[in-house]
Parts: C-alpha cells; structure tokens; sequence
C-alpha cells in the first residue's frame, strides 16, 4: 500500500512544525517547503508525488495564490487538492480561493481535529476521483449506443458504478463523472437516508460517515428506498434526471461554492458538479428531482 505524501508550505518554520505535529501520528509522508518558489520547484518534480498541498496563503515572493494558480494551470497537477490555510478569512478572500482551485480552507489558528477532519476530507475526495477515473477506463464505449436508459441504485458503491457506467457515455467522462458521483451520492445519503449538511459534517469529522450511511440502509424506515437515474440521448445534449424517494432538501444555497461552507469537511459537491461537469443543472420541485445536462459538440461537417 502506497504511502500518501503530503506538501506543507510555510513561510514560518515554527507553523511547518505545528502541521508536523498535529499529522504525524496519521502515516503520512511530510514534505516541507518555506517558500512558493521552493513549493513550486518540489511539485515540479516527478519523483515526489504528492498527493495533497496544505498551502499558506500570505507569504513573500510568490505567495499562496500565485501557487495555487500554477498547480490548477499544470495539466500534470490540476487534480491535487489544495488545503489553503490562512489568517486572512474574509467572504471575498475566500471566494477568491475557491474560484481559483482552493476547496478546503483552515483558518489559522487551527486545532489538531480541525486539520486531521479536513486533510482526511481532501483525500477521501482524491480517492474517490480516482477509483472513479479507474472505473470508467472499463467503460469507455460500452454504452455509446443507448438512446434512453433507466437505472435504480440504493448504496454508495452502486453510485460510484454507475457514475462511471453513464458518463462513459459523454466526450468527457472524467469530468462528467465527478459531477454525476455527487448527484447519486447526494441522492442516497441526504435523498433516501436524511443525513443533513451538519450531520455529515460531524460524521467525517469522526471518520464514520461511510458507516452510518450503512447502518441507516439496514433500517426498516430506509430498507425499502432507492433512487433513479434516467439517461435520454438528444442530438444536441445528455440528459440525465435523478430522482430519490426521500422528503426533498432546500437545494438553493448549494449552488454556489459558499465562503461560509469552504472550512467545513463537505457541501462543496453539487456546486463543484454544477460548475465543472454540466452545462445545466436544475433541481425541482421540493429538491428530491434534479435535472443535468451535458451538451454534445456538434458533428456537422463543415462546407
């Protein structure tokens, strides 16, 4: 088993100390930067791999902004999570981050909890992009040919499966599959088993999130919900519509990558789905229905 490797950037040894500290009982491999420049030229390099940046925002020279421009620039890094942490929390600071790439925010100063919850948030999510990314290598092709289509699923792996399964269907798919996965999860855990924004919250923060969504599908009150997904093939576009049996959920205020949400361990997906992987993206009615679309690039020839 691969050991995850972990980029901590500051410009003030005694805070690479403190983030030491606070992870080192978690098996990470630490490496340590005191400056952008040196941050810059770590990532450059092939041979580290990392697997997360924990970034400080404010520091000489090349600053924690201009980093995280670069990596979400680099074709080679674009997908590494970036923790930003800083003193510097105001709403527009932060909707500056988000904008730029930065989804997981710590305000300094912090508490060992407060970093463990959202570095294990950042590589839950790492994970789960790229066993989706896996899953849609087997696939690819597999279903260019459906018209309209009709699923049921009631797990978190059943949705994981047929996200990857679907958006193998669009020019995409590595896109798509993020957003569709957030779709599904959100139709299981919030839709079927009514684990709310602050619920889940506090179960990650725990590490048992993944266990009460399996405890909750073995209640009788549960045991019998599922979820749909329909697929319809237009000439201009996929629609895709899913829909749970659950009592529904005030969606409006997660549309948008919310400053006040950027420091807690989730409710970024339906906006990160919303913004990278669809073209539209509707939810009706009391909120147990959403409706995404992806245009398809046209196939006219030119004359």
């Amino acid at each position: 088993m691969s050991v995850t490797r972990i980029l901590v950037v500051d410009d003030e040894p005694f805070n690479l100390d403190i983030v030491s500290e606070y992870l080192d009982e978690e098996g990470y491999d630490l490496g340590m930067a005191g400056s952008g420049e040196e941050a810059w030229e770590l990532l450059q390099n092939p041979q580290h791999g990392y697997d997360l940046v924990i970034l400080d925002r404010m520091m000489p020279g090349i600053d924690g902004m201009e980093v995280l421009r670069r990596i979400k620039a680099d074709t080679r890094l674009g997908e590494l999570p970036v923790i930003m942490q800083t003193a510097a929390a105001s709403p527009d600071q932060v909707r500056e981050g988000l904008a730029a790439g930065a989804y997981y925010y710590l305000t300094k100063p912090f508490e060992p909890e407060s970093l463990q919850s959202i570095v294990r948030a950042a590589l839950d999510d790492l994970r789960q992009r790229r066993n989706l990314s896996q899953r849609i290598e087997l696939h690819v092709g597999a279903l260019r040919t459906l018209e309209n289509g009709r699923f049921s699923f009631r797990t978190l792996d059943e949705a994981h499966a047929l996200a990857a399964l679907t958006a193998s269907l669009c020019d995409e798919p590595e896109i798509v599959v993020l957003g569709l996965s957030e779709l599904l999860i959100n139709a299981v855990e919030h839709g079927n088993l009514a684990i709310d924004f602050a619920e889940k919250s506090r179960l990650r923060e725990e590490g048992r999130w993944e266990a009460e969504v399996e405890r909750r599908l073995a209640l009788p009150q549960y045991a019998g919900r599922r979820a749909h997904l329909s697929v319809v093939a237009r000439e201009d576009a996929w629609i895709f519509e899913i829909e749970d049996d659950g009592d529904g959920f005030d969606w409006h205020n997660y549309l948008e990558l919310a400053p006040e949400r950027a420091f807690a361990p989730n409710g970024r997906g339906i906006a990160l789905a919303r913004q990278l992987a669809f073209s539209e993206l509707e939810f009706q009615g009391k909120g147990n229905c959403v409706k995404a679309v992806v245009s398809r690039p046209s196939r006219c020839g030119g004359g």
